[in-house]
């Protein structure tokens, strides 16, 4: 007897991931699965008196989108608290904390995240005092736009204990003023010490939860990459997943991470513990360096606007070596943080080594961000096997001429920025994601900057480093298929195929029949998961 359908999507516009471009034709969904994919001519044999069948016209479908780095509960607490992006000044910032902390009461902690003192007048950075005139009794702890420093409040910085004595770990830094006194300023590893803030009880965690599972969806989101770990603390915790995929109210599949530190046996249990085809422990991740904004990305030569500056590595190589050779004889999958083009030589070396001690294997390593890399690294990915994962809207800015970028680094090494067509046409991997909450988690935003390398004010009109522009069908391929073969996920996800998971994404118009402009105007019509509708 013939399998019928219980729903049936047809469109004029179907991009399977396997082909350049979209087809006009069906896919017959059964269950959790895909069924059937093809021509008009063939959708009849799926078709039985209870299927449902939903004619799109020209609008996009797609694989769901799979968001390769973000930070999923940290993502939560930005959506769920004081949101501080557009406060254009430290006095300006203050003032929209005080505010939410009149308009919020009963909540013992003031948090708030998003803001980024680069934005602001003289870049100066801010201090407990500013806070202070506004909040002086109730901790204030604000993370910025990055999560890799802390600005706190002069009640926060005694209720967690913070005072000229406490010892700074290692890359991290307390901020101190002229008389030794912590100004309230916490930078990459020290950010640990503001993470009781961050305990909440299970009816907020449930609340946070819920907006970002509504939120992932919205926009198309079927499977992420939770990428726990941060400077010297994780915020996340699987078990907290586990009772929502308990519950039947996952709606957006999470691949998780534990930290690299030479302990595998937290490792080991996750592995044995998390393998279901919702919530999957995917790896070990470890910071090689910061990020050149706040000159803490390892770089080859020093910074152009700070020449006694190379930045560094937060342990030394031989800690890494040793901690990525064990693991990867152990078989777990590592993804490094390696934002300057001399982490991310030292992230190859590392797997290269591991490698050559271990015999190779399909390790599918992964160095993360890439934000500048020198262009004899470029082959090495392929060659490796390594994953590169960008996310290509970190390279935006507000115009060219705000980008800090160009100061960091200097005319000759920003040709090498966010090298996603370089990568490309040397045959490497890569996968695309968010870095959420750093940056939006819309992926139109991903896909414009990628096609269109343009700013947000439309410059420069070529686009930046316009050779490193691909096209919108490798986009697609990118935050799709790439992240699904990333997370060895290639056998039921990431692309509209038979016997693969109906994770679709039906987008409000054909991206391929408009200007690329037009994609920052894209919504997401509809979402499912597993089958099922869990949006639109």
């Amino acid at each position: 007897m013939d399998y019928k359908a219980h729903k049936v999507i047809v469109s004029k516009a179907i991009f399977t991931g396997k082909a350049i471009s979209p087809f006009d034709g069906f896919v017959a969904v059964g269950d959790d699965s895909i069924i059937g994919v093809g021509p008009r001519s063939e959708m009849v044999s799926f078709i039985g008196p209870s299927t449902e069948t939903w004619d799109v016209g020209n609008r996009l479908v797609t694989a769901g989108f799979h968001d390769f780095h973000l930070h999923l509960f940290l993502g939560a607490m930005f959506e769920g608290f004081c949101k501080l992006t557009f406060g254009h000044s430290e006095e300006a910032t203050a003032k929209m904390v005080a505010e939410y902390a009149k308009n919020h009461p009963d909540e013992e902690w003031i948090l708030g995240f998003g803001w980024h003192h680069v934005r602001w007048p003289g870049q100066a950075l801010p201090s407990r005092h500013s806070l202070d005139q506004y909040i002086p009794h109730r901790p204030v702890v604000l993370l910025n736009e990055e999560a890799h420093s802390a600005w706190l409040n002069t009640a926060a910085l005694q209720k967690l204990g913070i005072h000229r004595d406490t010892p700074e770990p290692p890359f991290g830094k307390i901020e101190k003023d002229e008389h030794g006194e912590p100004t309230g300023f916490l930078y990459e590893t020290a950010v640990q010490y503001v993470i009781e803030a961050f305990k909440f009880d299970e009816k907020v965690k449930t609340r946070l939860m819920n907006g970002m599972l509504a939120k992932t969806s919205s926009y198309g989101i079927t499977s992420v990459s939770d990428m726990l770990p941060l400077p010297g603390y994780t915020l996340g915790d699987p078990a907290f997943y586990r009772t929502f995929e308990e519950k039947g109210t996952l709606t957006t599949r999470i691949q998780f991470l534990d930290v690299l530190d030479g302990n595998l046996e937290r490792g080991i249990q996750f592995r044995e513990k998390y393998q279901s085809d919702k919530l999957q422990f995917s790896g070990l991740k470890q910071f090689l360096d910061g990020v050149p904004l706040t000159y803490t990305g390892f770089l080859l030569q020093p910074y152009s606007d700070r020449p006694s500056e190379t930045g560094g590595t937060i342990y030394d190589s031989h800690v890494y070596q040793k901690w990525i050779e064990d693991a990867d004889r152990e078989g777990f999958r590592i993804r490094l943080h390696a934002c300057g083009d001399a982490a991310v030589r030292l992230g190859l070396d590392l797997y290269e080594h591991a490698r050559s001690v271990n015999g190779p294997r399909d390790s599918r390593h992964t160095i993360e961000h890439i934000e500048v890399c020198d262009p004899s690294d470029f082959e090495r990915f392929e060659k490796l096997g390594v994953i590169a994962s960008i996310q290509p809207e970190h390279l935006t800015s507000g115009s060219m001429d705000t980008h800090a970028y160009l100061d960091r680094l200097g005319p000759e090494r920003a040709r090498f920025t966010w090298p996603i067509g370089s990568l490309q046409n040397h045959s490497a991997s890569i996968a695309f994601g968010t870095d959420f909450p750093i940056v939006d988690l819309n992926p139109m935003l991903g896909l414009f900057r990628a096609v269109t390398r343009k700013h947000e004010d439309g410059t420069p009109q070529g686009g930046w480093n316009p050779h490193e522009k691909i096209s919108l069908a490798n986009a697609l391929i990118h935050y799709t298929k790439s992240p699904a073969y990333g997370n060895f996920r290639e056998h039921d996800l990431g692309t509209i195929e038979v016997g693969k998971k109906a994770d679709l994404v039906v987008l409000d118009r054909n991206l391929f029949d408009v200007e690329a402009e037009e994609m920052l105007e894209t919504s997401v019509w509809m979402t499912m998961m597993d089958g099922n509708v869990v949006y639109g």
